[in-house]
């Protein structure tokens, strides 16, 4: 399995089944599960640069050499797709309105009626407002949200590269959706269930390697968890549930 930084990502060419689109700018997750809900694309001087969303739904094979994502829309599509400010918070009808005009699914709909979803609050959060965030370890502040690694088989956040460098000579270190108590986006805040030390002396992350087993088997060894791939499959695609405030 290879992980890739949503830094890599970013610049990835969207290609419709009649051209190109525009290019990958930035991703909205869902701050509930870290799944990778759309791709937010800079259509550059084919709409004037305007930005769109691609639902995870329309994206297919990925070419890696060339760096492009295959599409199944076509531009027509797109162009005529909803607008949504992404300078703004999307709220649930704006979402529901877009997948509505591809005729995808409410991916959150559960027993409750589709106009209670609707009006229900969106949990989606751009990576690039996520950004910066600190860290909020369980005696104190240590580092800020530098980046995300992505597992782009599931399209979901696999890990969240913190850097402690403002805090210490320090290092870069990744750490687990799974182990956060709960995000303030009132103060811009990621609090996790870690101490400042654990986090401080974990496996140092070198943005310029790849993410391997052997370095992934070490993390999770030092921060003493039960390693994702050898859970169950329920366990491994969702991590617990994250207060929001």
């Amino acid at each position: 399995m290879m992980l890739r930084s949503a830094t890599y990502l970013q610049g990835f060419t969207l290609r419709a089944m009649d051209g190109e689109i525009g290019k990958v700018d930035q991703f909205y997750l869902d701050d509930e599960t870290w799944a990778i809900r759309y791709h937010v694309v800079n259509t550059g001087g084919w709409l004037a640069g305007r930005l769109v969303l691609i639902s995870l739904f329309s994206v297919g094979q990925t070419d890696w050499e060339s760096k492009q994502f295959e599409v199944i829309l076509t531009k027509k599509e797109v162009e005529g797709s909803p607008d949504i400010d992404t300078q703004k918070p999307v709220s649930r009808q704006h979402e529901a309105e877009y997948l509505g005009y591809y005729g995808y699914p409410f991916y959150w709909e559960s027993s409750a009626s589709r106009a209670e979803t609707e009006r229900a609050d969106s949990h989606l959060r751009s990576t690039k407002e996520v950004t910066g965030y600190h860290i909020e370890a369980t005696d104190g502040e240590i580092g800020h949200v530098e980046n995300f690694i992505v597992d782009h088989h599931i399209w979901a956040i696999q890990y969240i590269e913190v850097n402690t460098r403002n805090w210490w000579p320090g290092k870069k270190v990744l750490m687990s959706p799974h182990w956060i108590e709960r995000v303030s986006w009132t103060d811009s805040k990621v609090y996790v269930d870690l101490s400042r030390e654990t986090i401080k002396n974990a496996p140092e992350y070198i943005d310029s390697e790849p993410v391997t087993r052997e370095y992934e088997h070490r993390l999770w060894e030092h921060y003493k968890r039960s390693a994702y791939w050898l859970q169950g499959a329920e366990q491994r695609s969702a991590p617990r549930q994250v207060e929001i405030d």
